[in-house]
């Protein structure tokens, strides 16, 4: 028997194979990167500047296995628990994301990832722009394709009509297509079943698993979140709590 998730199973695998395939190189750049920033002990900023684009950040925020350094930006403004449609009117709302990025008190030479699907909405695109104008080193998590069939006149777009991938450092495509949705349903016209958290979530934990071996074979050991719910996780990351307490918002 067919069964329609099998669908979904096997667009899954296929479009993660094919990040595998062709972003490792972006992917590697983008470890770097935050490896050299660990290096300093600097905090690493993620920012998902739309609904469901902020499980981009919690992806790898206080999260088991994830590195201590990274701080998640988390908005109120734009987190769906405040209202979907309410969430949708502000990260389309110019000036929005440089607030934002204002409000976590990034600096020149700190490092911001932007997490963003489809890399066009007015916060993500003026968080990229404030960011470029405080001397902060970018890396876009976002599909370029999506961006750039997108029209210019679509009303989500930033009044520049700007992609997030022509404004950042490094470019990890996630190459989500056009209206996310992959799985086709006979006698039904929209497609289901979305593809972009598995696709960030796989580039983003990739990331952190390249970071984490750069650091190793450099004969360091970053500090790295074990599962509070795992035997001696309490204790294990208690060590380091000090360490960043004040120094990331959201912990």
């Amino acid at each position: 028997m067919s069964f329609v998730m099998t669908q979904y199973l096997t667009k899954i695998v296929d479009h993660l194979q094919m990040l595998h395939d062709e972003e490792g190189d972006s992917i590697r750049a983008a470890a770097q990167a935050i490896a050299d920033h660990i290096k300093q002990d600097k905090i690493i900023f993620a920012y998902g500047p739309g609904g469901h684009s902020n499980l981009g950040p919690q992806e790898i925020f206080f999260r088991a296995g994830g590195l201590m350094h990274i701080s998640a930006m988390l908005d109120e403004g734009t987190l769906l628990n405040n209202g979907a449609l309410r969430s949708m009117a502000m990260e389309r709302t110019p000036g929005y994301g440089k607030l934002v990025v204002q409000e976590y008190g990034l600096q020149a030479g700190d490092l911001l990832l932007i997490i963003n699907a489809y890399g066009m909405n007015a916060a993500t695109i003026d968080a990229a722009l404030e960011a470029k104008r405080l001397g902060v080193k970018t890396i876009g998590v976002t599909s370029v394709r999506h961006a750039s069939a997108t029209p210019e006149n679509h009303p989500a777009r930033h009044p520049t009509k700007k992609n997030l991938y022509e404004l950042v450092d490094i470019v990890v495509d996630t190459k989500v297509e056009v209206g996310d949705a992959v799985v086709e349903i006979e006698n039904v016209n929209q497609k289901v079943a979305a593809m972009s958290t598995f696709a960030n979530a796989y580039c983003l934990n990739s990331i952190v698993a390249e970071t984490v071996e750069i650091l190793a074979k450099e004969g360091l050991t970053p500090p790295i979140w074990m599962s509070g719910n795992a035997p001696g996780g309490d204790q294990a990351n208690a060590k380091f709590i000090e360490q960043f307490k004040g120094r990331i918002k959201k912990l």
